[in-house]
C-alpha cells in the first residue's frame, strides 16, 4: 500500500510552515496561559510568551524551550534519568520506538530527553486523541512532534483510521526519515504488567511492501523498557481498582484523567531508567513468516514483550513487594532491613491519599494487595523472560 495516496495533515504534527501562525493562537488561548502558570513561577511567564513569539519551526521549539523545561522536571520529580543500550542505535537510522507505557505524559518526554543528551535526535510521538481534551492541547503536542492516533471510532471509521496510521508512520521512517514513538498498548497497565497489544501489531503491519512480516521489518522497531522507581500514580490506580470492586461498571471522568496526568507530571518518580534492545528484525528471520496475520502478529508482540520484560530495572521497591506479596525471603540480599520498612512506610502512606468514604478493612487490604501486584509484576515478568517461563 502506497502512503502517497493519503493527506496526513489531520493527524501529522504541524509543517514547520504553520508554526508561526499556531504558535501566535495558542499562546493567547486563556487554557495553555491557566497551564504555563500552573507550572512555571509567575515572573518567568512573560519572558516565556516572548521567547515562544520568536520561534518559528518544531525543531527549535524542543531545543529552545521544552527540554530545558522537562531538564528541570527531571531535576525536581527524579533522582535521574538514565538510558541503556545506546549501542544499538545507529547514527542516520530511524526506528520505531516501542515501550511499556508508565505514565500518561512523561514516557515519550522522558525519552526523548535521554536521546537529545546523547546526540540522538528527538522522535515523532504518536498520542491519543482521547487525551487531547481540549483544542489547545492538541496544538501544543503537534507543535512537540506529535502525531494523532484516533480511537473511539466505529467500526468502519476505526479500520480507515488504523490503515491511515500505519502509512503514516511507515512514511515517517522511511520517507522523513523520522524516529517514532508509540506505546505498546493503548493506556496504561494499571497492574504494571505489560502485554503488548496485537491490534498494534496488525495496524503497523498494514501498510508497506510484501508480507507481512517484511512490512514489520522495514519500520526497525526496537523496544525500550521503561522502569520507574516509584509510580506518583499508584495510590489512584488502587483508588480505581476499589472502584470497579465495587462497580464493574465504573469508568472514569474525564476530570480523573487530568488529575493523573498531572500527579504524573509533577510528583515524585525517583529513578527513571530507559533500556534499549536491538531491533526485532533478527529474531523476526528466526521464526519466519506464518500463514496467518493473527499468528504473526502473536509472535511479534511476545518479541516485544519479552524484550522490554528482560530489560526492565529492578529496585528494592520491586523487591520488597514481590517477597511482601508471596510471603517470601528469595530476595531479601537485595534490599536492607531499614530499606523494607521504608517501602512498607510509602505504601501506607500512598493508600492514606485514598479520598473514599466507608473504606472496610477488608479493602483496604485489597488496595494493599494491588499496590503490592503492581510493584511486583515487573520482576516477576523478568523472572518469567529470563528463566524461560519459570518464576
Amino acid at each position: 500500500m502506497s502512503t502517497q495516496e493519503y493527506d496526513f495533515t489531520d493527524i501529522a504534527p504541524y509543517d514547520d510552515s504553520l508554526f508561526s501562525e499556531k504558535m501566535a493562537s495558542l499562546i493567547e488561548n486563556p487554557g495553555f496561559l491557566h497551564a504555563v502558570n500552573y507550572v512555571m513561577p509567575a515572573g518567568d511567564v512573560p519572558s516565556l510568551l516572548e521567547e515562544l513569539k520568536s520561534i518559528d519551526n518544531k525543531h527549535d521549539f524542543q531545543v529552545q524551550v521544552m527540554f530545558p523545561f522537562l531538564e528541570m522536571l527531571c531535576k525536581k520529580t527524579t533522582a535521574g534519568i538514565t538510558l541503556g543500550g545506546i549501542k544499538y542505535l545507529s547514527p542516520g537510522k530511524s526506528y520505531l520506538y516501542i515501550t511499556n507505557h508508565r505514565d500518561i505524559v512523561l514516557d515519550a518526554a522522558f525519552l526523548n530527553l535521554a536521546l537529545l543528551r546523547n546526540g540522538f535526535p528527538s522522535s515523532e510521538v504518536a498520542i491519543g486523541d482521547n487525551l487531547l481534551v481540549f483544542p489547545w492541547i492538541e496544538d501544543l503536542v503537534r507543535l512537540n512532534k506529535s502525531l494523532i492516533v484516533k480511537r473511539n471510532t466505529g467500526l468502519r471509521e476505526g479500520l480507515l483510521a488504523a490503515r491511515k496510521l500505519s502509512a503514516y508512520i511507515h512514511h515517517c521512517i522511511l520517507e522523513k526519515h523520522e524516529s517514532v514513538w508509540i506505546a505498546q498498548r493503548e493506556g496504561r497497565a494499571k497492574d504494571s504488567s505489560d502485554k503488548t497489544q496485537e491490534s498494534l501489531v496488525k495496524m503497523l503491519g498494514i501498510a508497506g511492501d510484501g508480507n507481512f512480516m517484511n512490512h514489520i521489518k522495514e519500520i526497525n522497531i526496537l523496544p525500550i523498557s521503561i522502569s520507574y522507581e516509584f509510580d506518583p500514580n499508584d495510590y489512584l490506580k488502587c483508588r480505581e481498582f476499589l472502584l470497579r470492586r465495587r462497580d464493574p461498571e465504573f469508568k472514569k471522568s474525564q476530570r480523573d484523567d487530568l488529575f493523573s496526568m498531572e500527579t504524573g507530571l509533577l510528583q515524585f518518580k525517583g529513578r527513571v531508567h530507559f533500556q534499549l534492545t536491538p531491533r526485532i528484525n533478527t529474531k523476526i528471520d528466526e521464526i519466519g513468516e506464518f500463514r496467518d496475520t493473527n499468528t504473526s502478529a502473536k509472535y511479534v508482540g511476545t518479541i516485544i514483550d519479552q524484550a522490554i520484560h528482560r530489560s526492565y530495572e529492578i529496585f528494592p521497591i520491586n523487591y520488597v513487594a514481590y517477597d511482601v506479596l508471596n510471603g517470601t525471603t528469595r530476595f531479601e540480599s537485595k534490599y536492607t532491613e531499614s530499606e523494607r520498612i521504608e517501602v512498607l512506610h510509602y505504601f501506607e502512606n500512598q493508600l492514606a491519599k485514598v479520598d473514599l468514604e466507608n473504606i472496610t478493612e477488608d479493602e483496604r487490604q485489597y488496595m494493599m494487595q494491588m499496590m503490592l501486584t503492581m510493584y511486583a509484576n515487573p520482576l516477576k515478568n523478568k523472572l518469567k523472560a529470563l528463566l524461560g517461563g519459570l518464576e
